[in-house]
């Protein structure tokens, strides 16, 4: 059992590592469909890997700066926590492994077999042989490393084979010839980065009804002997590794430059990133391993992690799928909107009446249909929008350039700083640039995290607002796997006071006031804190209260706080929070009236959505921001109320069906134990996203037949 800090919060890293081990879980689950078994593997790893770039490297700078954090941390010190970290890490890092062996045995059970270069057989060698010619040769970078006055700089996207060369005796005489040095005990040691370019999994021709697929990794090993050839030597190993470097950007002060240019130039120094976490085969020789962390000048500050033979098992995320579709998850069409057709008019259907947009459940294609829409329409004048992750081949990005082709005014708040997107960004902004469009890059020492949209349209000589705002990304892509969900309006007061906000990017030393939208960071918390107060002095009447607040991390103690106060006074509180959960619910005395669950399954939960009880007449808002506590005071959120009573209606349904989720669902508690839960006396399986695409399509059948 983890102590809880000061048994009031649990340790915000400690509870994100114990997310992680969730997603762990949906990887080891039978019931999952075996190739996507291998894709929550795969965003394990990338978790993990995002999660040493950013928090660890954090803590990590604390130690080093000799600060113990103990304010910051809740009382353990950033030593301390650093140590907990790589110990929760080793072993989920075991635990991973153990997973991918039971996971690669199942495979074979269906006629699918992952080979490693000791397993080619005959056939498969020529393939293998003229495929490391013809692709992977000459994407190869090679380093022969003994000689060189620098060591050369390993990027932390990357995967390594570290080489190790015993050489002949002999061999000393040509190596002098071909302008070598002679090796310190006649042993060489070199470093070949695993190529991107290439797709890290080579399917191999298949045999009957068998399937092979080999790692890149291990073409590479089969072809040591080409790649070494010049060399004279007794026996050669490969062996992998990895390096994670901290993440921080570093923004230049120079007025001279842009705050793009700043960027831009931050991220590339990115790659230079102090290392944080080195990844081996804990196979490697010891002499091998030792010569690689003298070099790379890792000490026991760092996090060093015995692994596997692979390592960037993030790639897993793109396991090709075979035409093995009976191995992954069947997707489900995305639902229509009752009454808002993608044939027609979006802009029309949303002048009289309110919207909800449900992704994935529901199609996310009526946003881009309402911008490309707005981009042609002859009344409309201008379009604002915030942007802050967008797909590769964004239509977002398509939609607004052609609507400042037609002449309209195209106003676009890019957030530079958005963590590892930063360089797309900068390409979208120069892109939109370049079209013409007014770019806004932010508020200085704030990010823009809102997701909002507005545009003016004129009718009768007067200008109207239409638009939408959501709780995610204005990302196609992501929408597909991320639930997140988006109100449609033509609200003219709660629009004005979205346009506000855009004018708060422009001049940000003036404060508005806004009459219907919650705007971090100056009126969220106190907003919240009035809702969360109200509930409590309806409890302490006598009156019906609840709360329920769905969102993917709660951290911020202050906040934790005030939830404990509505607990004490009898409020009934609902909490599902994905990720980071620092309060500790059923704590007699404290949180005895809070449950907490999370749910991972095959969507990326990911809307927030909070619905105060309000003595029978519950008030209902959809949000951007977590309850963190950079969400809360360090950004730019917008938090929107819900006034459509159906709309409401259709958030607390949907509310209560995630709530009462017993398949995928888990506790939240001090223990991080992860723990499901329980069926029902009848042992009814009811899986909350199923049910929720159910609860979509019932809807449309129900009105169906009224018709």
């Amino acid at each position: 059992m983890i102590k809880a800090i000061e048994y009031r919060y649990v340790d915000r890293e400690k509870s994100w590592l114990c997310f992680n081990a969730r997603v762990l879980q949906e990887a080891a689950d039978p019931t999952v469909p075996l190739l996507d078994r291998l894709r929550f593997l795969g965003i394990f790893s990338n978790n993990l890997d995002e999660f040493f770039r950013v928090r660890f490297a954090a803590i990590r700078r604390l130690s080093l700066a000799g600060q113990t954090g103990e304010k910051l941390l809740g009382g353990i010190s950033a030593q301390q926590l650093l140590k907990d970290i790589t110990d929760i890490v080793i072993k989920q890092q075991s635990e991973s492994l153990r997973i991918l062996n039971v996971i690669e045995k199942e495979l074979e059970k269906e006629g699918v077999f992952i080979i490693n270069e000791k397993e080619i057989s005959k056939e498969q060698e020529n393939y293998i042989r003229d495929f490391f010619i013809q692709k992977v040769s000459p994407a190869l970078v090679t380093i022969i490393l003994n000689d060189l006055s620098e060591f050369p700089l390993l990027r932390d996207t990357s995967g390594y084979l570290a080489i190790k060369l015993v050489m002949k005796n002999e061999s000393v005489e040509k190596a002098s010839f071909l302008g070598f040095k002679k090796a310190k005990k006649d042993i060489r040691y070199a470093v070949i980065e695993i190529p991107k370019t290439i797709n890290r999994f080579v399917v191999l021709p298949s045999s009957g009804d068998k399937q092979f697929i080999i790692l890149l990794d291990d073409v590479i090993r089969y072809n040591l002997q080409s790649i070494f050839n010049i060399f004279e030597y007794e026996s050669i190993t490969a062996h992998m590794i990895k390096i994670t470097r901290d993440a921080q950007l570093e923004i230049d002060s120079d007025i001279s430059k842009s705050f793009a240019e700043k960027i831009s130039e931050s991220v590339r120094d990115r790659r230079i990133g102090e290392p944080v976490r080195f990844v081996y085969d804990q196979s490697i020789d010891k002499d091998t391993l030792k010569f690689f962390l003298e070099k790379m000048n890792i000490d026991s500050t760092d996090s060093i992690i015995p692994g596997g033979r692979y390592h960037n098992r993030r790639d897993y995320m793109d396991f090709p799928n075979l035409g093995r579709y009976d191995l992954l998850y069947q997707p489900k069409t995305p639902l229509p909107v009752e009454g808002l057709g993608l044939d027609g008019s979006i802009i029309k259907k949303i002048s009289e009446k309110d919207f909800l947009v449900n992704a994935p459940y529901q199609s996310f294609a009526y946003l881009i249909k309402f911008l490309r829409e707005a981009a042609l329409d002859p009344k409309v004048v201008s379009i604002k929008i915030t942007l802050y992750r967008l797909a590769k081949n964004s239509q977002i990005i398509s939609s607004l350039i052609n609507a400042a082709k037609n002449g309209k005014k195209v106003t676009v708040q890019i957030e530079l700083q958005a963590r590892f997107d930063e360089a797309s960004n900068i390409s979208y902004a120069e892109q939109m640039q370049t079209e013409g469009i007014n770019l806004i890059f932010g508020v200085k020492g704030l990010k823009v995290h809102s997701k909002i949209c507005v545009i003016d349209r004129l009718e009768d000589k007067k200008i109207k607002r239409y638009g939408f705002i959501s709780t995610g990304n204005f990302n196609e892509s992501t929408a597909k796997v991320y639930t997140d969900v988006t109100l449609l309006t033509s609200h003219q007061q709660i629009l004005k006071d979205a346009d506000k906000v855009f004018d708060f990017f422009e001049v940000n030393y003036r404060v508005h006031r806004y009459k219907h939208l919650v705007v971090s960071p100056h009126y969220t918390r106190n907003k919240m804190y009035k809702l969360i107060d109200r509930e409590i002095m309806h409890a302490l009447s006598g009156k019906e209260t609840y709360i329920k607040l769905k969102m993917n991390s709660l951290s911020d103690t202050r906040m934790i706080d005030k939830l404990y106060d509505a607990s004490r006074a009898g409020v009934k509180i609902q909490l599902i929070v994905r990720g980071i959960c620092c309060l500790i619910p059923g704590v007699k005395g404290m949180s005895e009236n809070i449950e907490a669950i999370s749910i991972v399954d095959n969507y990326l939960e990911h809307s927030r959505i909070f619905i105060f009880g309000n003595h029978g007449k519950p008030e209902v808002f959809i949000s951007s921001a977590d309850f963190m506590t950079r969400n809360i005071d360090a950004r730019v959120e917008v938090t929107c109320p819900i006034y459509d009573d159906n709309i409401k209606l259709e958030l607390i349904e949907s509310f209560d069906v995630g709530w009462k989720g017993n398949v995928k669902a888990r506790f939240h508690s001090e223990r991080l134990d992860n723990k499901y839960r329980v069926r029902d006396e009848n042992h009814r399986v009811f899986r909350a996203q199923i049910e929720t695409y159910n609860y979509y399509r019932n809807q449309l059948e129900v009105i169906t037949e009224k018709i």
